[in-house]
């Protein structure tokens, strides 16, 4: 889905990069230029592997001082980890250029089984997905907008994930019986388009630097 929203041939800086599985896919499928920025010196020898430029680190002036402007910034699943993402989001307005975009994933906080738990009186942290103990940050698609808006981007699209790999579909309430794979996935993915608030799993982003 970021994939589908990058423009082909652009400048990319991918923060939080991680051992760059999902730059690979950029690369390959965008045909992009592309530097990543990881804190994690395992990540980034094996993002280095997979033939990516890769600097350690984090995103900072003096990083972004060095590495010039870009087209696209890119923070899949990382704003939901920042203590404070609207400086994130307001240092990367700096290295972009006049026209340049961000692209980003977050969980979505108002999804069902979150509210289901809620109902319940649970808010229990989870070793991944939405509730990911390492999140430090929530998100519903008016927070994330009005994030985006605050730091100076003017919100071009978002749209939701299915999520229909999280283990809710596989082990929560209800869907643990449902067997049949080929009903179960289009199922899901027909409630994220139909009900994009409630059944999706992520949202993603793409907004525009505001002059």
């Amino acid at each position: 889905m970021i994939a589908g929203l990058l423009p082909e041939k652009t400048r990319v800086l991918d923060v939080g990069c991680g051992t760059g599985s999902m730059s690979k896919l950029l690369v390959d499928l965008r045909s992009v230029q592309l530097v990543g920025i990881e804190p994690d010196l395992e990540r980034v020898e094996k993002a280095r592997s997979r033939g990516l430029e890769v600097r350690h680190g984090i995103m900072d002036e003096s990083a972004l001082k060095d590495l010039g402007q870009f087209d696209v910034v890119v923070f899949a699943d990382v704003l939901e980890h920042l203590p404070d993402p609207w400086s994130a989001l307001n240092l990367a307005r700096r290295a972009l250029s006049a026209n340049g975009m961000v692209i980003a994933s977050v969980p979505n906080i108002a999804h069902w089984s979150v509210r289901w738990e809620l109902l319940w009186g649970r808010f229990d942290y989870q070793s991944c997905g939405i509730m990911d103990a390492t999140h430090l940050r929530w998100f519903t698609e008016r927070s994330l907008r009005n994030l985006f808006e605050s730091a100076g981007y003017r919100v071009d699209r978002i749209q939701q994930t299915a999520g229909t790999e999280s283990s809710v579909y596989h082990e929560y309430l209800f869907w643990r019986y449902f067997r049949l794979r080929r009903w179960k996935l289009p199922l899901v993915r027909w409630l994220a388009k139909r009900f994009p608030r409630l059944f999706g799993y992520q949202h993603v982003i793409r907004a525009v630097r505001a002059p």
